[in-house]
Parts: structure tokens; C-alpha cells; sequence
């Protein structure tokens, strides 16, 4: 068949891609910013398009003469995402009519079963059963696949069960850890998406997809302390706890933002468990059957310990979905603040290169890292992202990921790396890593901090940090080509 994905860049589409190709299907991936695909092996294997769900000339293109159309798409982290969701819904399915294609696949979320008295469903549920409404309203023939929570290396889902567990050994929490949830591992996940493609008829409807186990939260906890080897949890549940509250917590003690962690903590109020298993009449079950929860979290640690995650949750550029990434700022005109260092090593530029490629995450930031620490908890508590989304790979990036609070907005490797800031700023940032061949053989480094400030509390902001930059950039530099010139010693015994 051939298919377009809708959402490439994304968690689930960055992995459902390699799983066509390895079905026989071609592959049109979509991106904003097809930059973002540069990275992955698949790339060269599948026709990269530049659309914009929200530009209906980009979509018409984007599906001509496709046979599948796949709907990954969503703008969670955005004030307005229900508007903008279903926009973008009826762009794609108003071009998928158009454009005569056979059938629409749409991974949405699992819908509570209405009962008295119960709690209206999240804006978030509620979005995504609106978004799954439209297409199979379309004319369209659509496979709507609903999921509760997916476990697999980087999904939020995980990263959130994960760092609570191991950062918690007592925790405080609110009743609806109580309620029953049916997690499915993303390899199922992946089957379902997979299968959807070539299953026969004339489909038009919405299945309800999950694992093999029903657990209330609490159970998953407890459960994923075990399968991790951690000693007993100590949870207490308590009525005060708020789903606003506890977004908050989630918020300072994972890598998930409270913008992210607020839909998420308001979708597990609710009971998502899967009313029936019709899925399996029209996709047959994987071989050997769906996955124990034990077994994919089991799955999940063993990529994460051996920095095998092929995409994360944050891979998602933030913000509105029509809104570009910056591939060239224009540094130039208006006011721009500059910091500008360099450095000289004996290491010779693969060397260099290699430190700056692996910056971040658990390496740091080489320099001052108290001030980079206290930095990211200002930002984490102020709703930014902080330092703990980390990184993907410990040794190689990719253009378009996230690293710590910055997003890798150009890779040219083995000569410079440029990173936009996502931190919450009044203004807008940039830093730019390059490294040279130097004249005796070695290398230089050289490191350009950029801002542009917006408004007076812009410049009052860039004035007020300055007296630090020597500390913490001049620190920088010193420590990267220190760094190199070790690694290159270590070569040479």
C-alpha cells in the first residue's frame, strides 16, 4: 500500500515508519520540518513531504495518490489544542476525500464508559474522541484505534511511571490512582497501526485496543518496582489531592511539563479499560498474543539502560502546530545580545567533536553546574521544561530533538550543532557549538550564545544574567577543550 504519515516526527510515527517499510508498503512521511528526519536510518528509504495539517494546500499535496492515510497528530501542549485539533482533522479529511483515499487510520484514546454521576470527560479525551468523530464522518473509511496508556522506552506514559516510582519511595497520592486502566505495549500498539493498513472491507469505526491486564495505577507502581528490582513502595492515598495538584507534582519530579502533565493526570481520573476485544475480528492478535504489563515494562527498562530508544515523547516540536522551526534566525536587525568564545586544543576535530556531540543529559553541561541545576528547577517550577528531559542517546543527536531544555535545531556533524532554547524566557535563545581544524594540527572550538530579547523585561533579563556568563560560558569552553585534549591523551597511551 502506500501510506503517508501524518506526525513522523512524533513518538509513535517515528517508530510505526520502519514497521511499514518492513510490511512492503511505501512510506510518505510528513513533517513540518522535514529536517526533524534527517536522523533516522529509515530516511532514505521513504519520500519526505513538508505539509502543515493546518494548511490545506500542504495536505492536498502531502496525500495525493496515497492509498492509507495515517493520523499521529495532536497539539496537546497547546492553550488552544481542541480548536486547533479539530481544524487540523478536517484539513486531512477534507483532502483525504479529495484526493480518493481508500481508507483513514487514526490512533486515538480510549473512552470511558458513560455512567451516572460520573465526571465530564478531560478536554484532552474529549479532543481526541472529537478528532476520531470527524474523520469517520469524512466519507472516508476510518480505523480509529484506542489506546489508554502506552508503555514503551520514552512515552510519556512510561517516562511518568518511571521516574514517580524511582524517585518515590513513599508517595502521597490522590483516589484515582485506585481506578482500573488497561496499558498496551507500543509494540502492540505498532501491530494494530501496521495491520490497519491492509485489513479487509469497507471499515469504518473505532476499536478499543490494550493489553492483556487490567491494573489500577496504584498496581502499576507497585508492579513496576518489582519488575525494576526496587524495594516495596509506600503509597498513601488521600481524597485533597486535586488532578490540577497533581500535575504539579508530576511536573517537578519527571521529565513530563506540567503542560503535558495536566492532560495526561485528567485522562487517569477516568476508567479506560477496553469494552470489548472486536479489534482482533478485523486485526488478528500479534503471534505468540498481546503483551503482559510485566513483560513491557521489562522491555521498556532494557532500552533505557541500553540507550536503544529509537524516539521520546519530547521529539514533539512544542507550540502551534503552523509555527516553523527556526532553520536560519535572522541575527540581525532589532536588538541581539551576543557571547561569543573560543577555545584552542591539541585534540585533533573528531575528538572535539565528539565531546560537544555528547553534551548534556548525564554528561552536563561542563560547566558550573550548580547554576544549570538551579536554572532548570526555576524553569520547572515556573511550568518550562527544565533539565530533565535529558537525552535520547548518550553520544549521538539528531536534528529536531530535544536536549535537556533546548531543542537540536541544526546538526552538522563533524563541524557544529546549534540548539534553540525551550526554557521559559522572555525572549528568544540560541547556542551554537563549532568546531574547526586549527593551524598546527589541532582543533578550535569556538561557542556563540545568541538572544534576542522581547520587550524591556528582555533586556533587563539578559543585563541581569551577564555577570555570569564568564563563569558559565567561559567555564564552558575551557572544560570542552580540556575535555578533548584528555580523551585525546587517553588515545595516544
Amino acid at each position: 500500500m502506500r501510506c503517508v504519515v501524518f506526525g513522523a516526527t512524533g513518538y509513535i510515527g517515528g517508530r510505526l515508519v520502519p514497521e511499514l517499510l518492513a510490511a512492503g508498503h511505501q512510506v510518505r512521511a510528513v513533517a513540518r520540518n522535514p529536517v526533524k528526519l534527517s536522523g533516522f536510518a529509515w530516511r532514505d528509504r521513504v519520500d519526505v513531504v513538508r505539509a502543515d495539517v493546518t494548511d490545506a494546500a500542504t495536505v492536498a499535496d502531502a496525500v495525493r495518490d496515497q492509498d492509507v492515510v495515517y493520523y499521529l497528530v495532536h497539539s496537546l501542549t497547546h492553550r488552544e489544542f481542541a480548536d486547533l485539533d479539530r481544524a487540523a482533522a478536517r484539513t486531512v479529511a477534507d483532502a483525504a476525500r479529495a484526493a480518493g483515499v481508500s481508507r483513514i487510520v487514526y490512533l486515538g484514546g480510549i473512552v470511558p464508559r458513560e455512567q451516572p454521576g460520573a465526571r465530564p470527560l478531560s478536554a484532552h479525551l474529549a479532543s481526541r474522541s472529537e478528532v476520531g468523530r470527524i474523520l469517520r464522518e469524512s466519507a472516508v473509511p476510518t480505523v480509529e484505534l484506542r489506546a489508554a496508556v502506552v508503555l514503551g522506552s520514552g512515552s510519556a506514559s512510561f517516562e511518568m511511571l518511571r521516574y514517580l516510582t524511582e524517585n518515590l519511595p513513599v508517595m502521597v497520592t490522590p483516589r484515582w490512582v485506585r481506578n482500573r486502566i488497561q496499558p498496551i505495549a507500543v509494540r502492540d500498539v505498532l501491530h494494530y497501526l501496521v495491520g490497519a493498513a491492509t485489513a479487509p472491507g469497507r471499515i469504518n469505526a473505532a476499536f478499543d485496543i490494550g493489553g492483556p491486564d487490567v491494573l489500577t495505577y496504584l498496581d502499576m507502581l507497585r508492579r513496576y518496582a518489582a519488575v525494576a528490582g526496587l524495594r516495596r513502595r509506600w503509597i498513601v492515598v488521600v481524597p485533597l489531592l486535586t488532578p490540577w495538584l497533581s500535575a504539579q507534582w508530576v511536573n517537578l519530579v519527571t521529565p513530563v511539563p506540567r503542560a503535558l502533565a495536566v492532560p495526561l493526570v485528567e485522562s487517569l481520573v477516568h476508567e479506560v479499560v477496553c469494552r470489548d476485544h472486536s479489534v482482533a475480528d478485523v486485526i488478528p492478535d500479534p503471534v505468540g498474543g498481546l503483551t503482559p504489563y510485566d513483560r513491557a515494562v521489562e522491555r521498556a527498562l532494557t532500552r533505557v539502560r541500553n540507550a536503544d530508544v529509537p524516539t521520546r515523547w519530547s521529539d514533539a516540536t512544542p507550540g502551534d502546530p503552523s509555527e516553523p522551526m527556526s532553520s536560519d534566525p535572522e541575527w540581525s536587525g532589532g536588538s541581539v545580545y551576543t557571547d561569543v568564545r573560543e577555545g584552542r586544543t591539541k585534540a585533533d576535530p573528531d575528538t572535539v567533536w565528539d565531546v560537544v556531540e555528547s553534551i548534556g543529559g548525564e554528561t552536563g553541561w561542563y560547566s558550573f553546574p550548580l547554576a544549570w541545576s538551579v536554572r532548570g528547577w526555576i524553569d520547572r517550577l515556573t511550568g518550562g521544561v527544565g533539565l530533565r528531559r535529558g537525552r535520547r542517546d548518550p553520544r549521538r543527536l539528531r536534528a529536531g530533538e530535544a536536549l535537556d531544555w533546548w531543542r537540536v535545531e541544526r546538526l552538522d556533524p563533524p563541524r557544529s550543532l546549534r540548539l534553540r532554547a525551550e526554557m521559559r524566557l522572555p525572549g528568544e535563545a540560541w547556542l551554537e557549538l563549532r568546531v574547526e581544524p586549527g593551524d598546527d594540527g589541532g582543533a578550535r572550538y569556538r561557542q556563540r550564545a545568541v538572544f534576542v530579547p522581547r520587550g524591556v523585561a528582555g533586556h533587563l533579563y539578559w543585563k541581569a544574567v551577564t555577570p555570569f556568563h564568564a563563569l558559565v560560558f567561559g567555564g564552558m569552553t575551557r572544560n570542552i577543550t580540556a575535555a578533548a585534549d584528555g580523551r585525546a591523551r587517553r588515545a595516544r597511551r
